[in-house]
């Protein structure tokens, strides 16, 4: 993997809370010479604060987040089932009825979104304490999954890293190996919001996706099966263009997901997708070595949120959640997403950061 690292940078830990249980919170602040900074705690091992500077120089807060662990404790955010800024696991997105076959043994897990299981389950790596580890570009948190948490099989240790490497990007690195055959599809899910003003939508960010195709799905977001090009569709971000053409679409996919949530699947390009916001200039260039992207444009945000001083309105911001498809353990012509005991799961995504 990349070890490039930027000059003098800086790793802080500070307390940030307690958990119900009174399990102490890590917040941890890593910066460099360059203006960026970002604050990542081990609870979930969730990204609150990632601030770049916009084409003034003015540092700006690019995610949804907030201040205090509090906030992140209230009732409205559980009840807004954000998943702000976290790392989602062991499968992140959705399965069917939360069932699958592995090695002709049927699982059952727990159905957290209607009739399907979501991001993890009832209590997922989001809602996990991770061990920390301080790097010397930035911080690993690490979590053993026993075998037959939220019923998924084998004993599963995940490494997740967070670094800023040159060129002002955050490079978030992925590690996990089991002890039983199991399946994971990990990302994180922070929402982007590169306006400078987090209490307005993201729906005029231009964005940009090298993604010929589309995932279409379902009532309850779950994949027909099919990989469809996206021509002639809302999903067509080959070239640039503002997300809200897409939100307001009159397309069937676009009405079961309550506005953008639909998973791209990648050409061969090195660059992957590239967002930014007219009002400071920022632009985000994602790569990864995953084969698609869940985007989600915040459609259910009410406006009941306030962080950061700010009250989140309905696409407040928009996750990039670089993954393996959805329902991939029920779809046998999707990329794989079985882990064995003999293999190491490895795999990265990074979000650079510039301005003009």
């Amino acid at each position: 993997m990349n070890t490039q690292t930027p000059i003098s940078l800086k790793v802080q830990q500070t307390s940030f809370g307690k958990t119900t249980k009174g399990e102490d919170v890590l917040l941890f602040t890593i910066s460099n010479d360059f203006g960026m900074s970002l604050k990542v705690m081990d609870y979930g091992a969730t990204v609150t604060h990632l601030m770049v500077p916009d084409r003034s120089g003015k540092l700006t807060d690019v995610v949804l987040g907030f201040d205090t662990f509090e906030e992140y404790k209230s009732e409205a955010y559980h009840k807004a089932n954000a998943f702000m800024g976290c790392a989602v696991g062991r499968v992140c997105n959705r399965i069917h009825k939360g069932k699958f076959s592995l090695d002709g043994i049927d699982y059952q897990l727990a159905q957290t979104n209607g009739d399907h299981h979501l991001h993890g389950g009832e209590i997922g790596f989001d809602k996990k304490i991770w061990s920390s580890e301080v790097l010397e570009d930035g911080v690993a948190f690490h979590y053993t999954s026993p075998d037959g948490e939220e019923n998924y099989p084998g004993e599963l240790k995940v490494t997740v890293r967070y670094r800023l490497v040159d060129g002002n990007a955050l490079r978030i690195e992925y590690e996990a190996s089991t002890t039983k055959a199991t399946v994971v599809n990990f990302t994180n899910h922070s929402y982007f919001n590169l306006s400078g003003d987090l209490s307005q939508s993201a729906l005029d960010h231009q964005l940009q996706v090298n993604a010929p195709w589309y995932i279409p799905v379902i009532e309850g977001s779950i994949p027909t099966g099919e990989i469809l090009s996206v021509k002639d569709t809302p999903f067509d971000f080959l070239a640039p263009r503002k997300v809200r053409e897409a939100v307001f679409s009159s397309h069937a996919q676009i009405k079961i997901g309550n506005g953008l949530d639909q998973t791209l699947v990648f050409g061969k390009e090195e660059e992957k997708a590239k967002l930014k916001a007219e009002e400071t200039g920022i632009t985000m260039t994602v790569h990864s070595s995953e084969p698609g992207m869940q985007v989600y444009t915040a459609n259910y945000f009410d406006g009941s949120l306030t962080g950061k001083g700010k009250n989140f309105p309905q696409h407040a911001g928009i996750a990039m959640e670089t993954q393996h498809f959805p329902d991939s353990p029920n779809q046998p012509h999707f990329p794989s997403v079985v882990l064995r005991p003999q293999e190491k799961f490895e795999s990265f995504t990074s979000y650079q950061f510039s301005a003009e």
